[in-house]
């Protein structure tokens, strides 16, 4: 079970475990197997070789690859040299990626192979970056990591970690285009090991095998491993998402525990011959980040048997907040559509304009007290202030409590799409569809995607003389901004509807595409 006082810092889960499970499984991928005692020794290696490349307390260090074994010794090492690791999403457009690693001064970038020839063509614009390290090596300039690894001390750094120490930090999409770096903290972390370790969702035995198949650049892929190691679990990785696989390794390694978005769960659910696998491992299965159908819903309970936990909360929460407990999902309880009740140790209130509470049935903004909730915003001052103005982290969703305690969204405040567990913001997407030759107006929008959850839909108002050309201009996003931030429709209108001070009406322009959808947001 996960034990806050044994192990109050994320340097101390290697320490803690590679003691008492020396050479028991921590990390599986792709036939490789390490030990708590090595996970252990390798993060040691990993934090003295950061010190040695002058990496101290609040320094950041990056990862941009595909999910990897070695990413967790990486992030231990990153804890116990004080510094924190920054996840890159590697689906980024490479002025994307440069966009973090400038604004987060990243001294030091593990970058794997796919992505070597994008971190050349970035570095020079990036001058707090001072060592990159090669991680599957085979590059002329940049030392292969495991060498570099291997060279250093697999003793204890020495350092003493503090609860106030940024041990990951995460990049949210900002309404303005500008990603925001989410700072969380040991103490955080802690929060997290105190609410979760009263939940079915998180109660992993030593032992257990737990899928880890969300990207790490993700606050979800960051938990899984966190939270299995903390707990003497096993945590089987995957590259990245492929159904298949994951049916396979469900049945090879005999897997306890697993998070899917509802978007996996679909691909899982229809794979040919699916209903004919063994499933019968499977204890726990937690979801979230997207909308999810309640027919799907059904479909998975029924198909995987295990216990289903849906999951609400955010990357300034550490992805905490409310839980839908096992129990709800029986349709008799008439709650599949809540994301549930706040934890334990946690106020979660939905309060009008002014952040006074709201009475049970009405509809305001979802704001949320707790340890786990962020430091703050990376050099973003002004930002912080305002989403944790008055003591609760405000969310930018809308939504009401019901007269048993659940909570429901409603829809959103902020304009940030969804899909598919990835935050996109509207403001982003339009700046980069603004400079194509046809387009005179354009807003972006949300619409429901079976697939996805949710889907960009761009609204375009054609400049005189053009004709419509959905291809041309998903194509020029494509040039700009990442593949999954681009529309996957156009329409085309004579005029966008706005306010008197001309902002967008987007609920408006949305309202037709959810019509007789009830729930709105994930």
């Amino acid at each position: 079970m996960l034990d806050p006082v044994a192990m109050p810092h994320l340097a101390d889960i290697p320490r803690v475990q590679g003691k008492r499970l020396a050479d028991e499984a921590a990390i599986w991928f792709e036939g490789d197997t390490t030990t708590f005692a090595e996970l252990d020794a390798r993060a040691n290696q990993v934090a003295n070789g950061l010190v040695a490349l002058g990496c101290g307390p609040n320094d950041r260090v990056a990862y941009l690859g595909k999910n990897m074994g070695v990413y967790y010794e990486m992030l231990f090492g990153c804890a116990k040299s004080r510094t924190a690791m920054t996840g890159i999403n590697n689906r980024l457009a490479p002025p994307e990626m440069q966009f973090i690693l400038s604004d987060s001064k990243a001294k030091v970038l593990f970058v794997a192979s796919e992505f070597y020839e994008v971190a050349s063509q970035i570095v020079s614009e990036c001058p707090d970056l001072t060592q990159i390290i090669a991680i599957d090596g085979g590059h002329d300039t940049w030392p292969a990591y495991k060498a570099w690894r291997d060279r250093q001390n697999a003793q204890a750094p020495g350092l003493k970690t503090r609860d106030d120490d940024d041990v990951i930090q995460l990049y949210t999409s900002g309404t303005t285009g500008l990603p925001k770096g989410v700072m969380l903290t040991n103490a955080n972390y802690n929060a997290v090991f105190r609410e979760a370790s009263k939940l079915d969702w998180a109660a992993y035995d030593e032992g257990d095998a737990v899928m880890n198949a969300m990207p790490l650049f993700h606050v979800a892929g960051c938990n899984i491993g966190i939270l299995a190691s903390a707990q003497g679990a096993q945590t089987v990785i995957l590259r990245e998402i492929d159904p298949a696989t994951i049916i396979d390794l469900v049945e090879e390694h005999r897997i306890a525990h697993a998070f899917w978005v509802p978007a996996v769960i679909l691909m899982l659910s229809q794979l040919p011959g699916v209903d004919e696998r063994d499933f019968s491992s499977l204890k726990t299965i937690s979801y979230g980040a997207s909308p999810i159908a309640e027919d799907l819903l059904k479909r998975a309970v029924d198909l995987f048997g295990a216990k289903f936990s849906q999951l609400y909360g955010l990357t300034e929460t550490v992805g905490l907040g409310t839980y839908l407990p096992p129990e709800a999902h029986d349709p008799a309880w008439g709650k599949l559509r809540s994301c549930g009740v706040p934890y334990p140790g946690s106020v979660v209130r939905v309060v009008d304009e002014n952040d006074k509470p709201l009475p049970q049935g009405e509809v305001g903004e979802i704001v949320i007290r707790d340890a786990f909730v962020m430091k703050g915003y990376w050099n973003r001052a002004d930002a912080t202030e305002k989403a944790l103005a008055n003591g609760f982290f405000h969310t930018g969703d809308a939504g009401y409590f019901d007269e048993d305690g659940f909570l429901y969204i409603h829809d959103r405040i902020k304009d940030m799409i969804v899909s598919g567990g990835e935050n996109i913001y509207p403001a982003e997407v339009e700046n980069a569809l603004f400079g194509h030759p046809s387009i005179a107006d354009v807003a972006v929008i949300g619409i429901p995607s079976e697939k996805w959850g949710e889907e960009v839909k761009a609204i375009v108002v054609l400049k005189d003389g053009h004709e419509p050309d959905t291809a041309s201009i998903i194509a020029w996003a494509k040039e700009k901004i990442a593949s999954y931030k681009c529309p996957k429709s156009v329409d085309f209108v004579g005029a966008l509807p706005r306010n008197p001070s001309g902002k967008i009406l987007r609920r408006e322009l949305r309202e037709p595409y959810w019509e007789g959808v009830e729930r709105r947001v994930g």
